[in-house]
């Protein structure tokens, strides 16, 4: 008796690798483990009173909650749209409620935006390193990767204008506290970057959804109202990708794109092939929360979030030896670590969760061409200062022993 076998996966989705962070996102409910892995906001930071008030206030009302728990339109529920149209223009950036759709979280909308843009062998311009759900979704679009190194102040121009004279489709980027090197590109970068763009027709795909947990420093101008300042005539290359995850919550799963109403449309009916809308009460809510919560949920993440960044980057320097190198971000939710050659931080993870309960992300993860793996990125996101300066102390034991142990093995 024969058996037949599934036809081979397609060749994108055969390269796909599991995600280091999901995986490691496992390890958090293990009280014993004190994980600096997931880059994830603090569930105790959600506003629920109030997401539950709204909830309770649609189930009472049948009008309200016939239409909530209904399909709806693939562009998104109008007033959110109208909301997010406000919020963006309130930062400078020249858009309308029809130029932009909202999408199962950010990353939905980098999997359109691949869709859209990418066919096997194009050129993708990435940081190095970048986010590795950017790199996962546009992987299985079978691109070119083409990997640019950063300095303290963005993407390196020389490097990003070598790549950009090899006619790729878009660099994809993260200027705010990038996820996962906390680096923040500076105005001066932003306005050469774009400057490249329109020299060689480059679009730019701006992620922001870390843009408003700024703990230090002025709030620099996005690419989008960078653009919008230059106005039309110079081009419409930004594509702003925005999330509410950060500062509401991530399980509502509401983001969004705007970008030119062409690019829109189109955007709309991949919407409409993928899964026809986003789930409408939650965008009903989400609503309510951002005209509601958003900026008081702002004044509230910050202070928080500062005094966790300033723990561990106090922790770093009291208790790591002067060997590993890491960056001292205005905000986000990360910190990026740089150990000396012969350390596999893959291996550091390892003997972490094994000897000391800690755990953090490998930085080979986060490269689209050749993996660093002398890198790791730390997330002070979750924890009280005190449960994150016990575990970068315990951390340092470990790498203070892994170092003295390969500088004899090298005599």
């Amino acid at each position: 008796m024969s058996h037949s076998s599934l036809p081979a996966l397609a060749q994108g989705v055969n390269d796909l690798r599991a995600s280091e962070i999901r995986e490691l996102l496992k390890l958090i409910n293990r009280p014993e483990i004190i994980s600096f892995a997931g880059g994830i906001p603090d569930p105790a930071m959600f506003p629920l009173e109030t997401i539950g008030k709204s909830y309770a206030a649609i189930l009472g009302d049948p009008a309200r909650a016939g239409d909530a728990f209904q399909y709806s339109i693939s562009e998104g529920f109008p007033p959110l749209r109208d909301w997010i149209a406000g919020y963006l223009k309130g930062h400078g950036i020249d858009t309308g409620a029809d130029r932009i759709i909202i999408t199962s979280g950010a990353q939905q909308a980098l999997d359109f935006l691949g869709r859209a843009f990418i066919e096997p062998g194009d050129g993708v311009v990435m940081t190095d390193p970048s986010y590795l759900g950017a790199i996962q979704v546009f992987g299985t679009y079978r691109p070119h990767f083409i990997a640019v190194p950063m300095d303290a102040e963005g993407a390196k121009l020389a490097e990003l204008e070598a790549a950009f004279a090899q006619k790729p489709k878009f660099f994809y980027l993260t200027p705010d506290f990038c996820n996962p090197a906390g680096i923040t590109t500076s105005l001066a970068r932003r306005e050469a970057i774009l400057d490249l763009a329109y020299k060689y027709n480059v679009a730019i795909i701006e992620d922001s959804p870390y843009e408003e947990l700024r703990y230090d420093g002025a709030r620099i101008p996005s690419f989008a109202a960078l653009e919008a300042r230059r106005g039309a005539a110079n081009g419409n290359l930004v594509i702003y990708v925005g999330s509410l995850s950060k500062v509401l919550t991530p399980a509502l799963r509401i983001g969004w794109v705007s970008a030119d109403a062409g690019l829109i449309n189109k955007l709309v009916l991949l919407k409409q092939a993928s899964d026809l809308h986003c789930s409408t009460v939650n965008q009903i809510i989400a609503n309510e929360l951002a005209r509601n919560s958003h900026a008081s949920q702002v004044a509230k993440l910050r202070p928080t979030y500062k005094a966790r960044r300033d723990a561990m980057l106090a922790a770093l320097k009291r208790s790591f030896p002067s060997e590993v190198t890491w960056n001292v971000p205005d905000g986000g939710m990360f910190i990026w670590l740089e150990f000396p050659e012969g350390v596999d931080c893959a291996e550091l993870l390892a003997q972490a969760i094994k000897d000391s309960n800690v755990a953090f992300v490998p930085g080979s993860a986060f490269y689209a061409t050749e993996q660093k793996r002398n890198t790791a990125r730390l997330s002070f996101s979750l924890g009280e200062p005190a449960r994150i300066e016990e575990g970068i102390e315990r951390l340092a034991v470990l790498v203070r022993n892994v170092l003295q142990a390969n500088a004899a093995a090298a005599e």
